[in-house]
C-alpha cells in the first residue's frame, strides 16, 4: 500500500511539473547543467564591435570571441519587442502574439501586441526544470506599463525570480521611464546611468546566487538604442576618431572583415544608401562625428559591464560551465528620433520646472526635462551625450554600422536580421576562436537551453496549451556539425523573407509601418553563398524559383498567423 501511495505521489508531483504548478528541480540527475547568461543589445549594426569588424574597443566581447564561436550567419527578426517576444519563447514573434509591436493591439491574436499565454519563456521553462532565473534590462514584450496596471506579462509572472529593468521599449539613460525593481517602479537614484545598472545589477546576481541548482540570467542592454547618452569619460575616447567620416568608417570596416574571414571577398560592398551623401558633402561634420562617438561610446561602456559579468563569474569559479550568449536585436537604427523634430522643444523652455523630488517617477519616453528640471534639447546640431539632449545618429552612420549590408532595422533584407552570435562555454565546446557557417535564428535560442539543460518543455502550463517550440537546438554546431532545418521566416510590416539552404527571397514595403497591397514590392532573389550583401537579384534568372520559395512563404504566412495582415491598422510614417 504504501508502495502504491509512492508511485501516485510521483505520479501527482510529475503532472504538478508539466502543468507548471510546482517547480521541479533535476539537479540530482544532471549535476552538469551549465549556468546560461543570454546578454543581448539594442539596435547596434552587424559590424560594430571588434571581433566582427568594428573599431569600437569592445575587448571584453572579443575575449569571449577568441575564446569561443562566432556565428556568421546568425539572425534576429529586425525589430525590438518581436525580438524578444521570439527570442525568450522560441517562436516566431507572431506566434508569440506580438508581430508587430506592444503599443497598438490590432484585434488578431498575432498582432495582440501583449506576450501570448500560449507560449512559455526560458525562464519559465529552465525554472520549471530548477534553475533560478534572473533579468537585468528591457522587457518590452506588454502593453502594459503604467505602475498600477496589469503586471500578468511583467518579468516576474513569466518565470523570473528577480527583475530590474524596463518595461517600456526605450527612454533616457538617466531617468529611464517604467525602471522597475521586480513588480514595483522606482525612481533612478543619484549618478544613475542605466548601461552601468543594468551590468551592475547582473554581477549582483550572480554574487548572491548561493543555490547549488544553476542560474538563468538575462542581461538586455538598451544599447545602444536611441538617445545618444553616454558618460564624459567614455565619449573622450573617441574624440576625433570619426572625423574622417561615415565612407572611410565603411571601407575600413569591410577590409578588416575580409581580412578575419568574417565575410567572403568575392561579396561586394554594398552602395551607400541612397538617402545618405557623400562625407564630404556634410556641413556639420563636428556634430555628425560628435554622434557616432557618443554611439561608439555607447557600446565601449557596454562592453566594460560585459567584462563585470565575466570577472564576476571567474572569482566564484562559474565561468567554465557558464554557457554566455551575445547577441543583437536588429540591425542598425536609421531613424532619425529628435534630430529633426524639435518637440516644442522652444515652448518648453519658456515654462519654470522645479528639479523632480528623488522618489518622483518618469512616464515618458522622451523627457520634457531632466531630473534637474532642465529642458530636454532636440535638433540638428545638438551634441548628444548629455541628459538633457534626445537625438539619434541617424541614418549615414546606421548605414556604416550595417557594412557590408544593406538597410536596416524594419526592414529583412540583411541588413535588418544579420546579428552577431558570439557562444562561450569553456567545459561544453572544445573549439576557441572558430567560425561558424551554419544558419542559425533567434528561435533556436529556447531549443539550445533546453537541449544544454536536460529540461523538458512541457505541453501544457498553467491551463493553457503551449505551443511547441520552433527552433533547432545550436549544440551540433558547436561541434560543427550541421543543423537540420527546413526553412528560416521573416515578416515585419510587409518587409518579409524565407531563406533555405543558400537562397533567400526577400520584399520590402515602401514606407515603415504601412502595409498596403499597393506598397508591397516585388520579391527578390540571392543566393547567398554567392553573394551575401544582396547586391544580384536573380528573381528573373530564375523565376520558377522565386514562384516557388513564394508560395512557401505564403504556406508559412498563414501557419504563423501573419495573414491576413490588419490592413488598415497601421499609421505612414514618412
Amino acid at each position: 500500500m504504501k508502495f502504491l501511495m509512492r508511485i501516485s505521489l510521483s505520479v501527482i508531483l510529475l503532472n504538478a511539473c508539466a502543468l507548471g504548478l510546482i517547480s521541479c528541480s533535476k539537479s540530482n540527475d544532471t549535476p552538469n547543467r551549465p549556468n546560461i547568461i543570454l546578454i543581448m543589445s539594442d539596435d547596434m549594426g552587424y559590424s560594430d564591435i571588434g571581433s566582427y569588424g568594428g573599431e569600437i574597443y569592445t575587448p571584453n566581447l572579443d575575449k569571449l570571441a577568441s575564446n569561443g564561436l562566432r556565428f556568421k550567419q546568425f539572425y534576429n527578426t529586425s525589430r525590438c519587442c518581436p525580438t524578444r517576444a521570439s527570442l525568450i519563447t522560441g517562436l516566431y514573434p507572431h506566434q508569440a502574439g506580438i508581430g508587430h509591436m506592444t503599443d497598438a493591439d490590432h484585434k488578431l491574436k498575432p498582432y495582440i501586441g501583449d506576450l501570448s499565454n500560449k507560449t512559455m519563456t526560458i525562464a519559465e521553462v529552465l525554472k520549471l526544470n530548477g534553475y533560478s532565473t534572473y533579468m537585468s534590462g528591457k522587457w518590452h514584450v506588454t502593453p502594459h506599463v503604467e505602475p498600477d496596471g496589469p503586471k500578468y506579462n511583467w518579468p516576474r509572472q513569466r518565470g523570473f525570480d528577480r527583475f530590474f529593468g524596463t518595461i517600456i521599449g526605450a527612454g533616457s539613460f538617466y531617468d529611464p521611464n517604467s525602471l522597475t525593481e521586480d513588480n514595483t517602479q522606482i525612481p533612478p537614484g543619484e549618478n544613475f546611468y542605466y548601461t552601468d545598472a543594468i551590468s551592475d545589477r547582473t554581477v549582483k546576481y550572480i554574487n548572491q546566487h548561493e543555490s547549488d541548482d544553476p542560474f538563468f540570467i538575462y542581461v538586455a542592454y538598451t544599447a545602444a538604442h536611441w538617445p545618444m547618452h553616454a558618460l564624459p569619460e567614455d565619449i573622450k575616447k573617441y574624440e576625433g576618431k570619426y572625423d574622417r567620416g561615415w565612407d572611410v568608417m565603411r571601407q575600413e570596416r569591410y577590409d578588416r572583415m575580409i581580412k578575419m574571414g568574417l565575410i567572403d571577398e568575392k561579396w561586394a560592398m554594398t552602395e551607400r544608401d541612397p538617402d545618405s551623401y557623400p562625407w564630404e558633402d556634410e556641413e556639420l561634420k563636428e556634430w555628425r562625428s560628435r554622434c557616432m562617438e557618443v554611439y561608439a561610446a555607447m557600446v565601449d561602456n557596454m562592453d566594460q559591464g560585459i567584462g563585470r559579468i565575466v570577472n564576476s563569474l571567474e572569482e566564484k569559479d562559474e565561468l567554465k560551465n557558464t554557457l554566455i550568449f551575445f547577441l543583437q536585436d536588429n540591425g542598425a537604427c536609421a531613424e532619425n528620433i529628435g534630430v529633426e523634430e524639435m518637440y516644442e522643444a522652444e515652448r518648453y523652455e519658456k515654462m519654470e520646472r522645479k528639479p523632480m523630488q528623488s522618489d518622483e517617477l518618469q512616464f515618458r519616453m522622451i523627457p520634457r526635462y531632466t531630473r534637474d528640471g532642465k529642458t530636454v534639447r532636440h535638433g540638428i546640431g545638438v551634441m548628444p551625450g548629455p541628459a538633457d539632449t534626445y537625438i539619434a545618429y541617424d541614418l549615414p552612420w546606421a548605414n556604416a554600422s550595417n557594412t557590408p549590408f544593406r538597410l536596416y532595422k524594419h526592414w529583412v533584407h540583411e541588413g535588418g536580421i544579420a546579428t552577431p552570435l558570439i557562444v562561450h562555454w569553456p567545459e561544453g565546446i572544445k573549439s576557441k576562436n572558430e567560425f561558424r557557417d551554419q544558419p542559425g535564428h533567434l528561435i533556436d535560442i529556447m531549443a539550445t537551453c533546453v537541449d544544454v539543460s536536460g529540461a523538458n518543455y512541457p505541453s501544457e502550463y498553467k491551463g493553457n496549451k503551449i505551443i511547441p517550440m520552433e527552433g533547432r537546438s545550436l549544440k551540433p554546431a558547436f561541434d560543427d556539425r550541421a543543423i537540420q532545418r527546413d526553412a528560416l521566416f521573416w515578416e515585419h510590416e510587409g518587409n518579409r523573407a524565407i531563406r533555405i539552404g543558400r537562397w533567400k527571397l526577400v520584399a520590402r514595403t515602401e514606407k515603415w509601418m504601412r502595409v498596403t497591397k499597393s506598397k508591397l514590392s516585388e520579391w527578390e532573389l540571392y543566393d547567398l553563398e554567392d553573394d551575401r550583401t544582396e547586391t544580384k537579384n536573380l528573381a528573373e534568372k530564375y523565376p520558377d524559383r522565386v514562384k516557388e520559395m513564394a508560395a512557401q512563404w505564403e504556406k508559412e504566412a498563414k501557419r504563423l498567423g501573419v495573414l491576413p495582415w490588419p490592413w488598415d491598422t497601421y499609421v505612414e510614417i514618412d
